[in-house]
């Protein structure tokens, strides 16, 4: 007994010292691993099991408890039978004693280590563990203990981890199914028990008719009366003890819902008490009289009882998000649905002393959180369900939708509610693609609705009707790529858009005369400008007026980007119908784009300058970006003016352009310039005016680029000017036959524009009379960087388009390309040019090979072969970091592009290409733990294979005839196993989406070209595939993958199903460490013989989990003993 207490006295010590200030992190890890060997000893239990009794030190119980852990997880299996009943006796009576005066986190230990015993004991050894708890719920003394062990047990029992065998883990399941009735009886009486109880103290006088809530819009929900008049009934104060079983309770229920089926169990009377406890949360009432009489008690007790109503709607959203409804619970749900919409109800009643808002506002977070939760459930995946009950009112539950929207008291729970419009505006329009019979009979039911919510989504983003809320939204702080009014806006917008794909006059009605109001205002902005020393000024002065300015530009900034969102909503099959309302916008739009450029708004002195200028810039990019959205419009609209030769197009197109040009200037802030740019390149590109290029306007663009005097525009700016002149020049125009597309006279322009933009850059070429460079090499690498980013987009814009464009861009671009190769040896060196280089030759490839010819690109490609060396390659890889990397990447996709060419062009290329592959690239990476290169590496690899299999397998039609007679002939037989030993490598190697990546092109190659059943694979390769593809999933190291693993597997076994069975599995599971004879058989006899995918993956995954247990299991516990 001395020697036990001198135990823990020395074990409170060092507990004490590890978690002191002052300890060092050295004397912390002796400490641990003192601690460690000690829990490691056979008998330590025992000695834990006295500290436990004799301490009231929390460390020391905490370790204690940590020591059965692990003992009763890791070592159970070799603990002699009568200790572990020991244990089992000894434990439970511990908590009996202490469960009150225990901190609740060392009890709740305590009460997971009793559960893991009977996670590995119940029912064989331990038959009463189930029965305990349901007695200890059912004594009133331990009522709140016996509830935290039932939660504990349907934690740790119903989804077990790893760490128990398949056979096991479905046997603990069946079993708690089978308590289920029992369990869920208990915890309706519970709370039935506590309701009862304090609803006969709570009994107050009858409300009056005026406050009562009967004669509501749901009052046809609920159909019998009685549980009206339940609902109704005024919500009783509860004790604090009684408040805690409640919440435990709920806290169960909500466990346990996550995982039991739908079924009769669930009574409507359990049903019924949880919504009884959901409106605890929506009492405001309760809430107002714990702060009234102000005791801190109170404010506690209405906060708990506002948590009473979070977990009971959590009870009900764990059952809403089941989608497998049995057709007897479809009743219990409308019985549910009916009485959320009570609560929902309650929440939105407007009445003098509340309006919504301030009641949403007083309500629990979390609370309102958790019901809007259960309105998203409800509107996906039980609206098209619900719909059909003709005793289900769905326009009176979007009325409450809509206020319970439109009253939220924060953004996100707003953004929450605009989610769940979108997913009701889907359901809606999918619902009317498959019934378009009753189309007219659909929108007539909702249309009110629909309009109302676009109304009242278009107030919410206007500052004219919601400038306090909105001014609080953040549109400085980036994320993901949007800022917080920039989500809130389009999210607004989305909506918007959805209304107007199902009712686009009405949408259309509601929306322009808004747009109209804000437009007077800005365009009547000319008449307050006023000419002063230094330009022209604004005279708009007065602090209110500013305010009110800065409303209005920001309000018609936020219309244009409507305006422009519902474009789509106007072309093709609708395009006649809808002309003249698209025309009406279109014509006011490019009216306010010229308008803005001509008196130069974005140039203006005004009053507050930090507000008003951004204000006037951003309408002004917004006015183009919304033009720029409807040229698809006007792409459909230049095929019809072709026809009739209308003047109207030309001068929309013209007026445009005058707006366009004047803003294609270095004075123009970048926003603005921008726009201009992106609007030109889809005038030039999607609408393709045959007239475009005799405009002065764009003439007047040509000349300012093609100036060598000129000031150049900020990168971006000056890509976009020249894709979108190039393409004027190269794209057919449409509904012209190809003898009128005046392809001379354009082929000699694009000439000309191109050697205008490549001049500087043709210079650079090395020649052999002057060969010493001119220039600083930072100015050469400006010059390369511009002129490469310049014609690499515009090769990439044409890429797709007809032979004869990219035939006229090659001819003017041939002499740039030759200069690029001859520049390319002497940048070698330069990883950054030689970035930029072969991102150009990469885009050339893919666009233009056919034009280069056969001859050049062969040059091209012998000059990347010749350059890059083996000591070049590990230079980059090795020794220039990132930028190294992508030019060696960049030149394995330029060799992509030419092991997919069709024909016979590049095959003399494709040896040298794998041996570059496996004897270069490959040696360098292959041990790299950074994932660079590989991806690209491995593509290549697989698209060779891919489209060269004949490189390899010469497949006779004779062979094919006489199937399985005759193997077919194999060639370059050493290339391609070593390329699969490199597949298989890399599924040694932890990065994940290597791994996912090569086993998809396994599995391509396998489905497209028979990989898996050719001769050499199946012979060689299989089984060691096999073998690595299991070991991965027993080390858990991608287990994101198990599936797509598990497919793989099935499908390399299923091509040799007899091997598998007779050799493979026995051979692995012999080779299998750590689990002894018998387990072995065992795990062999539970790997069926299915060859069904289903079945078969199944059993890969049991015996997986199964090895992995064993394994545990048979950790031995070391021998030695450590004394504290």
């Amino acid at each position: 007994m001395a020697s036990e207490e001198a135990s823990l006295r020395a074990l409170e010590s060092l507990m004490t010292e590890f978690f002191h200030d002052c300890t060092t992190n050295e004397r912390k890890r002796e400490i641990e691993e003192l601690l460690d060997n000690f829990a490691q000893q056979i008998g330590a239990w025992r000695l834990c099991l006295y500290f436990l009794s004799s301490t009231r030190n929390d460390y020391v119980m905490m370790y204690s408890l940590t020591v059965f852990e692990n003992l009763i997880n890791k070592m159970w299996l070799g603990v002699p039978s009568q200790d572990k009943m020991e244990i089992r006796n000894c434990l439970p009576k511990l908590l009996l004693a202490h469960h009150k005066t225990l901190p609740y986190f060392i009890r709740n230990k305590l009460c997971k280590v009793i559960v893991d015993i009977g996670r590995q004991d119940w029912p064989m050894f331990y038959h009463d563990f189930f029965t305990n708890i349901l007695q200890l719920i059912q004594s009133p003394v331990t009522t709140p203990l016996g509830l935290i062990m039932l939660k504990t047990t349907s934690e740790e029992l119903a989804c077990p981890r790893e760490d128990l065998s398949v056979a096991r883990k479905e046997e603990l399941r069946k079993l708690l199914l089978d308590q289920v009735q029992a369990v869920l009886g208990l915890l309706t009486g519970i709370l039935e028990t506590v309701w009862d109880k304090h609803s006969v103290t709570a009994a107050t006088p009858p409300p009056s008719p005026t406050s009562g809530d009967s004669g509501d819009l749901l009052s046809n929900l609920l159909q019998s009366p009685s549980s009206a008049k339940l609902l109704n009934q005024p919500i009783p104060i509860l004790d604090a003890e009684s408040e805690y079983i409640c919440s435990l309770a709920l806290e169960c229920l909500a466990h346990l819902f996550s995982w039991i089926p739908l079924s009769a169990s669930i009574t409507p009377s359990l049903l019924t008490t949880i919504f009884h406890f959901a409106r605890f949360g929506c009492d405001i009432r309760a809430r107002k009289m714990a702060s009234v009489n102000g005791s801190s008690q109170n404010c506690v007790l209405g906060q708990e009882r506002g948590r009473l109503g979070v977990l009971a709607m959590s009870c009900i959203n764990e059952l809403m998000s089941k989608n497998c409804v049995p057709m007897e619970f479809e009743e219990y749900l409308l019985r549910m649905f009916q009485q959320t919409f009570y609560l929902l109800q309650k929440i939105t009643k407007d009445n003098n002393a509340h309006t919504v808002k301030s009641r949403l506002e007083e309500l629990d977070e979390s609370y309102v959180e958790k019901f809007t939760d259960f309105l998203r459930l409800f509107v996906s995946v039980h609206l098209r369900r619900i719909e059909s009950y003709s005793q289900f009112p769905v326009v009176e539950f979007l009325t409450l939708l809509f206020k319970y929207t439109f009253h939220q008291p924060t953004h996100e729970g707003y953004f929450s509610c605009l989610d769940i419009w979108t997913l009701f505006l889907d359901y809606l329009t999918s619902k009317i693609k498959s019934r378009l019979g009753d189309k007219e009979a659909v929108l007539n039911r909702y249309e009110d609705a629909l309009v109302l919510l676009l109304t009242e989504v278009l107030n919410r983003i206007q500052f004219r009707y919601n400038q306090a809320q909105l001014e609080e939204l953040d549109d400085e702080t980036l994320d993901d790529d949007q800022t917080e009014w920039q989500r809130y806006l389009r999210q607004s917008l989305e909506v918007v858009a959805k209304v107007m794909e199902l009712l686009p006059t009405h949408a259309f009605s509601t929306l322009f005369p808004v747009l109209q109001d804000n437009l007077e205002v800005y365009l009547g902005l000319q008449q307050f400008i006023v000419t002063s020393g230094s330009g022209h000024r604004l005279n708009i002065t007065a602090e209110n007026d500013c305010r009110r300015l800065h409303c209005s530009l920001r309000d018609l900034s936020s219309l244009l980007q409507a305006v422009g969102r519902l474009a789509e909503y106007f072309i093709g099959d609708v395009f006649a119908a809808r002309f003249s309302d698209a025309l009406t916008v279109v014509e006011r739009l490019v009216k306010v784009t010229l308008y803005g450029s001509q008196i130069k708004l974005y140039n203006i002195e005004t009053a507050v300058p930090s507000v008003l200028k951004p204000d006037l810039i951003d309408v002004h990019a917004q006015s183009l970006a919304a033009l720029q959205a409807y040229s698809h419009w006007l792409a459909q609209y230049c095929s019809e003016a072709h026809r009739q030769n209308t003047q109207q197009f030309v001068t929309l197109i013209s007026t445009t352009m005058d707006a366009v040009t004047p803003l294609i200037s270095t004075k123009v802030q970048d926003k603005l310039l921008l726009s201009a740019c992106h609007l030109l390149v889809s005038l030039a590109t999607t609408v393709r005016p045959v007239f475009l290029i005799s405009i002065p306007a764009v003439q007047k663009v040509f000349n300012r680029i093609t100036d060598a005097s000129a000031q150049r525009l900020v990168d971006k700016a000056q890509v976009l000017v020249c894709r979108a002149l190039s393409n004027i020049l190269l794209l057919p125009w449409p509904n012209l036959p190809e003898n009128e597309q005046q392809w001379p006279v354009r082929s000699i322009n694009h000439a000309s524009l191109i050697s205008a933009l490549s001049r500087d850059y043709r210079n650079l070429k090395p020649n052999a009379v002057a060969p010493q460079r001119k220039m600083p090499l930072d100015d050469t690498k400006v010059i390369i960087h511009q002129t490469l980013s310049v014609l690499e987009d515009i090769v990439e814009s044409i890429s797709g388009e007809s032979t004869k464009s990219r035939q006229i861009c090659y001819q003017s671009l041939q002499e740039s390309v030759q200069v690029s190769l001859a520049l390319f040896p002497a940048f070698i060196h330069q990883s950054d040019v030689t970035d930029e280089m072969l991102s150009f030759f990469l885009t050339l490839f893919r666009g233009l090979r056919v034009q280069m010819g056969v001859p050049f690109t062969e040059q091209i490609i012998q000059t990347f072969l010749n350059m890059f060396t083996r000591e070049q390659l590990a230079d980059s890889i090795l020794n220039e970091g990132s930028t190294g990397c992508r030019v060696v990447e960049k030149f394995l996709k330029i060799l992509q592009v030419v092991v997919q060419e069709p024909g016979q062009v590049f095959k003399p290329f494709l040896p040298s290409i794998i041996s570059l592959c496996m004897e270069q690239v490959y040696p360098i990476i292959a041990e790299r733990p950074s994932p660079d290169v590989k991806a690209e590496l491995f593509e290549l690899l697989f698209r060779t294979l891919h489209h060269n299999w004949r490189h390899f397998f010469k497949s006779s039609v004779l062979a094919s005839v006489q199937r399985g007679v005759a193997e077919e002939p194999m060639e370059n037989e050493p290339q391609f196993s070593a390329i699969m030993q490199a597949f298989g490598q890399s599924f040694l190697q932890p990065d994940i989406h290597l791994f996912k990546q090569n086993l998809f092109y396994l599995e391509t190659l396998n489905t497209k070209q028979k990989l898996y059943h050719k001769k050499i694979f199946r012979t060689t390769m299989l089984f060691q595939f096999v073998n690595v593809l299991l070991q991965v999933l027993v080390h858990k190291s991608h287990d994101l993958l198990q599936e797509e693993i598990g497919i793989a597997i099935y499908n390399m076994a299923s091509v040799d199903f007899d091997g598998f069975f007779a050799a493979f599995l026995p051979e692995f599971l012999t080779s299998c460490d750590g689990v002894d004879a018998n387990q072995k058989n065992v795990l062999g006899r539970n790997f069926k013989m299915d060859r069904d995918l289903p079945s078969f993956t199944q059993n890969v995954h049991r015996l997986v989990n199964d090895l992995r247990y064993y394994r545990l299991c048979n950790d031995s516990l070391p021998p030695g003993t450590v004394k504290l």
